[in-house]
C-alpha cells in the first residue's frame, strides 16, 4: 500500500498501463460506490442542465442552442464539482484537471446522451416552459432513467481502475 500512496500523491497523473493498483484491483466496484459516483455526476450534470434552460429561456433562445448551453453547462458542473473535490485533497489545478477529465468524461457524456434523449421522447417536454409541471417532471424522469443507465457504466468504470477510481486514489 504505500507504493501506492506515494504513486498517487506523486503529480503523475498518467496512469496508462497501470490497471491494478492497490485498493483498486479490477472487480472491486461496489454497487453503492457507483451509484454515488453517478449522483455526483447527476448533480454536476444537474445544475448545469437547468442553469442553460433558465439562461436559454430568458434569452428566448430555441430549443437547440438551449440544449448545447445545458449540456455544455453540464459538462462544466460536472467536472467542477471534482476539480474543487481533488484541489482540496491537495493536487495542483493541473493535476486537478486531468483527474476530472479522466474520473467524469464517459460518465457525463452517458448522462447527457440519455437524459437529452429521454427529453426529446417525452411528448410536449422540449416545448414546455419552466413553470409547466410537464417540464419539471419530465426533466426528472429523464435525470431518473439517466441515473439507472449510467451507473453501470460507473460500476464497470470503477471496477477497472478507471472513473471515479480515479478520484478515489486521491482520497486517503
Amino acid at each position: 500500500m504505500e507504493h501506492h500512496e506515494a504513486h498517487a500523491h506523486h503529480h503523475n497523473t498518467s496512469h496508462e498501463g497501470h490497471d491494478v493498483h492497490e485498493g483498486h484491483a479490477p472487480g472491486k466496484a461496489s454497487w453503492s460506490m457507483a451509484m454515488k459516483a453517478t449522483l455526483h455526476c447527476l448533480t454536476g450534470c444537474a445544475i448545469g442542465e437547468i442553469l442553460g434552460m433558465i439562461i436559454g429561456t430568458a434569452l428566448g433562445w430555441g430549443n437547440a442552442p438551449t440544449m448545447v448551453l445545458a449540456i455544455a453547462l453540464a459538462f462544466f458542473f460536472g467536472y467542477s464539482l471534482t476539480l474543487w473535490a481533488v484541489v482540496r485533497a491537495g493536487l495542483s489545478l493541473k493535476a486537478a484537471v486531468g483527474v476530472a477529465l479522466a474520473a467524469d468524461t464517459l460518465s457525463i457524456l452517458v448522462m447527457e446522451i440519455v437524459d437529452n434523449g429521454v427529453l426529446l421522447l417525452v411528448p410536449g417536454a422540449m416545448d414546455a416552459h419552466l413553470s409547466d409541471a410537464l417540464f419539471w417532471g419530465a426533466l426528472a424522469f429523464a435525470f431518473l432513467v439517466a441515473f439507472l443507465i449510467t451507473t453501470p457504466v460507473n460500476k464497470w468504470l470503477i471496477g477497472r481502475g478507471k472513473g471515479h477510481a480515479v478520484v478515489h486514489r486521491y482520497h486517503h
